[in-house]
């Protein structure tokens, strides 16, 4: 059913993007990779995933803080592969910092990023998705769109933005064949954590696994985290048939975090 669709995925040269882009290859889907690389760095990537799926795949680095050049990633997309079927909101920035010394360039750039970025994304998808008739967009919300942490007041608020943001296009576009919703991880399996991981352990003398069950069971009764693949695996059943009544859901994927 994927098979031929065309996914755009921000972010998607690293972590719960990267994954992703593995999973939707598997099953067919042909590519626009996204992410911090250099040119030569992202073809590369691009050619393993031609070589290792047989999709076509195209790789943009446009810097998601400027509109312009996410307007040039989306007209580079279509003219590559002629429309857009999913569009996967997954790049995102982060910066902790209680409220009164929160820098304002911070501020700025996390909401750009994590939330602006995705409305431009959406309004110039959509389009597309409503020619045919059909259309997925998934935000990577976070915990954070639903619940606040201290040190986190851009985090939350972008994190908040997007899950509203998700409602009312699932509200305007349940006629067209389209569907938008959000998954909120608790925490994920990347490398990103591992800094955290590593301040507690210094810390409080603890060895590096121990640290980690502390960060982790701190916030959720599960005491392990997501890995990058069960997100793909996640967003791919919501690209599929089967989910198409699911529409306008934030989706906590989050260890019984905020059934607390």
């Amino acid at each position: 059913m994927l098979d031929k669709k065309v996914a755009l995925i921000t972010g998607s040269t690293s972590g719960i993007g990267l994954a992703t882009a593995h999973v939707l290859a598997k099953h067919g889907v042909n590519l626009v990779i996204h992410g911090l690389l250099s040119d030569q760095e992202g073809q590369a990537l691009a050619i393993e995933f031609e070589q290792t799926y047989k999709v076509n795949t195209h790789f943009s680095n446009a810097n998601l803080k400027e509109p312009t050049e996410i307007s040039s990633l989306v007209t580079d997309a279509v003219n590559v592969f002629g429309g857009i079927d999913i569009l996967i909101n997954n790049a995102g920035i982060q910066h902790t910092e209680r409220t009164e010394t929160f820098p304002t360039e911070k501020w700025n750039d996390i909401l750009a990023i994590n939330l602006s970025a995705a409305f431009h994304l959406i309004q110039q998808t959509l389009p597309h998705m409503t020619q045919n008739r059909w259309g997925r967009i998934i935000n990577i919300a976070s915990v954070h769109g639903l619940v606040a942490s201290k040190n986190k007041s851009a985090y939350c608020a972008a994190k908040h933005g997007i899950i509203g943001l998700t409602k009312v296009v699932a509200l305007e576009n349940a006629e067209n064949g389209i569907t938008a919703n959000s998954i909120c991880p608790g925490w994920v399996d990347t490398p990103l954590i591992n800094k955290q991981i590593e301040d507690i352990a210094n810390q409080q003398g603890l060895p590096f696994e121990e640290a980690r069950y502390a960060l982790v069971t701190e916030k959720q009764p599960l005491p392990e985290m997501a890995i990058p693949q069960q997100i793909g695996e996640f967003i791919r059943f919501l690209c599929s048939d089967a989910a198409k009544a699911i529409t306008g859901s934030s989706l906590p994927m989050d260890g019984a975090w905020t059934a607390q």
